[in-house]
């Protein structure tokens, strides 16, 4: 008994421990985003709404990012005001009241006593406060606890008409209609004076870029599970076996890792699929001789990783396969070389497409590799950032740092298609006469590599290095099928 309650007890210190790094790492976001803001805004981020799937069932609720990221909460019906101005109380957050009836069905909503402990936000109200409280803030009024005087330096900066009112607003064009936070920003134009509203997306952009070490330490579990995930899908992918099989073995074992779910919608294809960017049908039956290629990541308490295989489903590769395979090996390991401080991502883009070209010259698929037509066979970009979202916000000319996270995933895929919907000019009908029996030779191979990266103070880590990745430790492991080669 005494060794169960010391055990019990360790749990409950590990527990508290890490709810207390989370909602410490959640204040000092804040208090970045609020630095950042001025005392003349007020920020307000709003939850993400329920989806409907059909009928009276809704999608499995996913919160929004940037609340997530300044809150932690993963429950719909919050708000999140910020007011860097005040004396005090700079934080306010908004919650859906407690209902016995409704919870029944759906579950239990956070009290808001429960809000505190989570987010670290000592101020806490319900949603249906939350426009009572806004209207009276705009009209210079205390509110929610928030007095006059807390709030006398944003207060006179509506006065003076240069208050700001921050929403992380939708992009939209000119032919669009506006979304629901630029309804609601329009609706705050015409009922309240002495602001202008900001978007706040690229500022909570900037610091999402940069992860704190609490996300680093999430990032790299999220990727051990994608990782395992991966390997489980290698040791169910045999001929005759589907897709379908391959993809339920990885989300099962996502899960079954803690993983709250995939990041992404998993890419299963074999044979031809494999040329097909996002191709999510997963309902092919595989044949020995063909590639799989395999794209897939866990979501971990709402951190993302990315990782992408392709390997023979017959255990050996091909010699046409190894030669495209060759290609997508060497242009990632360009770019690794290429992922410093102070590089930027065009730039580990640029080192795949060097690579790729001269590849794809020597196998006979183009026919100059000074121009673009490298683009008939390698078809999006070589890197994004990763993070609460698996295609993660942040400036794209940013050069590299310290925090950043991100994959690097070149690839070529080879598809008859290409060539027959080609504009028959007399250069193309040259081009097609010189590359169309190498198209045909290596027509249905498609190639990725991807890996997950972080890029710390001692330099680069491929986060997902544990899944086989060259040729020789892919047909190794296919050989075991219990295990990873490493």
């Amino acid at each position: 008994m005494k060794v169960l309650k010391v055990l019990l007890g360790l749990i409950l210190s590990a527990t508290l421990a890490s709810a207390s790094e989370l909602t410490d790492d959640l204040a000092a976001r804040r208090a970045r985003v609020m630095e950042r803001l001025g005392p003349d805004a007020i920020l307000i981020l709003q939850s993400a709404p329920a989806r409907n799937f059909s009928l009276d069932v809704d999608y499995e609720y996913r919160q929004d990012s940037n609340l997530y990221y300044l809150t932690g909460l993963t429950q719909p019906d919050s708000v999140l005001v910020l007011m860097p101005g005040n004396g005090s109380r700079r934080e306010i957050l908004f919650v859906k009241p407690r209902d016995p009836a409704q919870e029944h069905w759906t579950g239990s909503l956070l009290s808001r006593e429960e809000a505190t402990a989570q987010t670290g936000i000592a101020t806490v109200l319900t949603t249906p406060q939350f426009e009572p409280f806004l209207e009276a803030i705009l009209n210079r009024q205390a509110a929610g606890g928030v007095s006059a005087a807390d709030a006398k330096a944003f207060f006179e900066a509506l006065s003076a008409g240069r208050g700001r009112v921050a929403l992380t607003l939708e992009p939209q064009t000119l032919n669009d209609p506006p979304g629901p936070l630029r309804t609601f920003a329009n609706r705050l134009r015409d009922r309240f004076v002495g602001f202008q509203i900001a978007d706040a997306t690229g500022l909570v952009a900037e610091l999402r870029l940069i992860k704190t070490p609490y996300e680093r330490k999430l990032l790299v579990q999220s990727a051990e599970i994608s990782s395992e995930a991966q390997l489980a899908g290698m040791r169910s992918a045999k001929p005759g076996a589907y897709e379908y099989q391959v993809k339920a073995a990885i989300e099962s074992t996502q899960r079954a890792k803690g993983a709250a779910s995939w990041a992404y919608p998993s890419i299963v294809g074999s044979g031809p699929n494999a040329t097909i960017l996002h191709y999510g049908s997963s309902d092919r039956q595989m044949q020995s001789g063909e590639l799989l290629l395999v794209d897939a990541g866990a979501s971990y308490r709402y951190m993302a990783a990315d990782i992408t295989r392709t390997y023979p489903v017959g255990g050996t590769f091909t010699q046409a396969q190894k030669d495209i395979y060759t290609i997508v090996l060497r242009a990632q390991e360009a770019a690794i070389k290429a992922a410093i401080p102070g590089g930027l991502p065009s730039q580990v883009h640029a080192k795949t497409v060097e690579v790729i070209k001269e590849g794809l010259l020597k196998l006979g698929l183009i026919t100059d590799a000074r121009g673009d037509q490298y683009r008939m066979w390698y078809t999006h970009g070589a890197t994004h950032y990763i993070g609460i979202d698996v295609h993660d916000v942040g400036e794209r000319a940013h050069p590299l740092e310290a925090g950043m996270a991100f994959t690097i995933e070149p690839g070529i895929y080879v598809r008859q298609s290409v060539l027959d919907n080609l504009p028959r000019t007399p250069d193309n009908i040259a081009l097609i006469e010189r590359i169309q029996s190498a198209v045909r030779k290596y027509a249905d191979i498609g190639v990725r590599i991807e890996d997950s990266f972080l890029l710390d103070d001692s330099g680069l880590k491929n986060l997902s290095a544990s899944v086989p990745r060259t040729i020789e430790e892919i047909e190794a492991f296919l050989r075991g099928r219990m295990g990873s080669v490493r």
